[in-house]
């Protein structure tokens, strides 16, 4: 067994540094060169998160290791070190962040080549994936948050990086504040932990849970899980904080496929997986996880349906993924939460790398409306698109099938009902992806003939990616095999001793195999209706229901009428009443005090001596006279 966990340090350290020279040197520094630093330096913190997972994964390690680097906070009797936590859960955290991390650098050198700010955009890059190995290495609470700020302010950076558009600052503007909002919960949720238990890390806080549960109320423990999950709400684009996602895609394709596939929106997943000794003290917080997931998978998957954007539909997906996952937390299967975000990290970044590279061929062209026939010029990207598709579709083979299948066969455990909706946003689900994948690559081109002559394959730097995420996305479930099927769930072991599930069920072959049927099924079905219906596309003014779901049920606007207008009036009316006439007011009316007093003042100042002398000798004779009043 090798001692890589004694060199966690390093992972981080290489986008660190990688960002420093790539921010410092931006100006002068060759594009070339600025994207080859920005991409080694991810692959260098791949090969040493391959050696801790692979140390991790020997059944001789007794973990967690805690790498301690020093004492960020002492005061009193509180010590919060600055320390990295090793065992599986943050390795296989580790693996999924550079792992696809490092491919979308990749594909970033060929995409980004034209752009006048690409060293800029890879400092950008390696700052946000420093942030995130921070968020799943800290061994405690405050090191995740400072990673949590982190990527949050990438995200701004990155989703603005074309800032001279006004959408593109106010879309940034919007994921920045909209994710405060949820980091505000988070906030709270420590503070409680540290007023009730006196720290932040885990081991103790942990520790403490399963000591103390007759000392500290239930109520206690539903607070924590609920300002917790506020900031998981945020971070991960769950109903009511979700609509920051959809308009993230104002950021380059890249940008899209690192933030929504591998990183920043599983960190909320990662969060309350991580906390699953406490969620398992608070079984009403996890019911409200799993209805709010539940939801929002459904309502996403209803508005995906008919956007035609192809970036938005992708945006759309990954908020209904994004809640199947929380889903799966909230009936207590958080390692089957864990086992779909890396699927989902897999045939996500392969969907929104594909849809580059389709944007890439088209000269900028976002609207399926406009493409249509793509397969015949673009094969590896419409064979590596398919695969995607399958895969989140849930197809047998693929890897969505075996996460997706276990997400439905826990929550049918948990309650019936939550598997039949959760179906009904699972067949939603294929149908707009085999939606978006037919009239992107199928049937005749109906854009301009000046973009047919510009269509062509992507480069090797953007197609070599998608194939390799392409084959993650068949073989990435096979660690997971479910044991109806004669396997043995590999993943579920490999976690095991780091996540326990709360509430595990056991179901007859009979009926899982029944399950897994009828999950399938659907989706096979809603992939041919989708054939069928978008075989002649038509694309008239939606009506009705329709037009309701293009509009993404109009939730922007009703934020906008019953939030953000009523703050913009208070605020004008603060600032003309309060502001202007209540704290300008008493300041300019001190000013104007003092002038006035001054002048009179200055009155006195006449220049005439036998007058100085009168004041002196006025001025005497009310001192002697108070003096023999205070001495009586």
């Amino acid at each position: 067994m090798g001692n890589f966990s004694q060199l966690v340090y390093l992972v981080p350290l290489f986008p660190l540094i990688g960002f420093l020279i790539n921010g410092l040197l931006w100006k002068r520094m060759p594009k070339n060169l600025g994207g080859i630093i920005g991409t080694l330096a991810i692959l260098c913190s791949f090969a040493v998160s391959l050696g801790i997972f692979f140390e991790v994964k020997d059944p001789a390690f007794h973990g967690p290791v805690i790498v301690h680097l020093f004492d960020f906070i002492q005061s009193g009797k509180l010590i919060i070190p600055f320390a990295f936590q090793v065992d599986a859960l943050s390795a296989l955290f580790l693996l999924i962040i550079t792992g696809v991390g490092f491919l979308i650098h990749v594909y970033s050198t060929s995409y980004m080549h034209h752009d006048e700010g690409m060293v800029k955009y890879f400092a950008y890059l390696n700052l946000f994936v420093f942030s995130m190995l921070l968020l799943v290495l800290g061994a405690n609470y405050l090191i995740m948050f400072i990673g949590w700020e982190g990527v949050g302010l990438c995200s701004y950076l990155l989703i603005g990086f074309w800032f001279k558009n006004r959408d593109y600052t106010n879309a940034a503007k919007k994921a920045f504040v909209m994710n405060r909002i949820g980091d505000l919960g988070f906030l709270v949720g420590m503070l409680l932990i540290l007023l009730t238990f006196g720290t932040l890390s885990y081991q103790d806080f942990f520790g403490q849970l399963h000591g103390s549960q007759t000392i500290v109320p239930t109520s206690t423990y539903n607070w924590i899980a609920l300002c917790l999950f506020i900031g998981a709400t945020g971070k991960s684009a769950q109903i009511p904080l979700y609509t920051w996602l959809p308009d993230a895609m104002a950021g380059p394709t890249p940008v899209s496929a690192l933030i929504h596939a591998a990183t920043m929106v599983t960190a909320g997943i990662y969060m309350i997986a991580r906390s699953g000794a406490l969620y398992s003290l608070a079984p009403m917080i996890l019911h409200v996880v799993a209805i709010i997931g539940l939801a929002t998978a459904i309502l996403a998957a209803t508005i995906a349906i008919k956007q035609y954007d192809i970036k938005k539909v992708l945006a759309y997906s990954t908020v209904s993924q994004l809640g199947f996952m929380f889903l799966a937390l909230g009936v207590g299967a958080y390692t089957t939460a864990v086992f779909h975000v890396m699927t989902h990290a897999f045939f996500k970044a392969l969907l929104f790398l594909g849809s580059g590279s389709v944007i890439h061929a088209m000269g900028g062209e976002q609207d399926i409306r406009k493409m249509g026939g793509l397969g015949k010029y673009m094969r590896i990207t419409q064979a590596t698109f398919l695969i995607g598709c399958l895969a989140i579709s849930g197809i047998p083979g693929f890897s969505g099938f075996f996460s997706k299948d276990a997400i439905l066969t826990d929550a049918f455990a948990h309650d019936p009902i939550l598997y039949y909706l959760g179906i009904g946003a699972a067949m939603m689900t294929a149908f707009y992806m085999f939606r978006l994948y037919f009239l992107t690559f199928n049937g005749s081109f109906r854009g301009t003939e000046d973009q047919r002559h510009h269509l062509h394959e992507s480069p090797y730097a953007m197609t070599i990616p998608l194939m390799i995420l392409a084959v993650l996305s068949i073989v990435g479930g096979y660690v997971g095999i479910p044991e109806v099927l004669g396997g043995h769930n590999l993943f579920n072991t490999y976690l095991s001793n780091v996540v326990t599930n709360f509430g595990e069920h056991h179901l007859s072959e009979s009926t899982e195999w029944i399950l897994m049927t009828v999950s399938v099924v659907a989706a096979v079905i809603m992939i041919v209706v989708a054939y069928v219906v978008n075989k002649k596309p038509d694309f008239a003014e939606n009506k009705g229901f329709a037009k309701l779901l293009e509009n993404k049920w109009y939730v922007d606007e009703i934020y906008d009428a019953i939030i953000i207008r009523p703050m913009e009036g208070l605020s004008n009316l603060l600032d003309k009443f309060a502001e202007k006439k209540g704290i300008d007011g008493v300041v300019n009316g001190v000013g104007k005090t003092v002038r006035w007093g001054g002048d009179r003042l200055r009155l006195l100042q006449s220049g005439q001596v036998g007058f100085y002398i009168f004041i002196m000798v006025l001025g005497i004779v009310v001192l002697f006279t108070l003096s023999f009043f205070w001495i009586r």
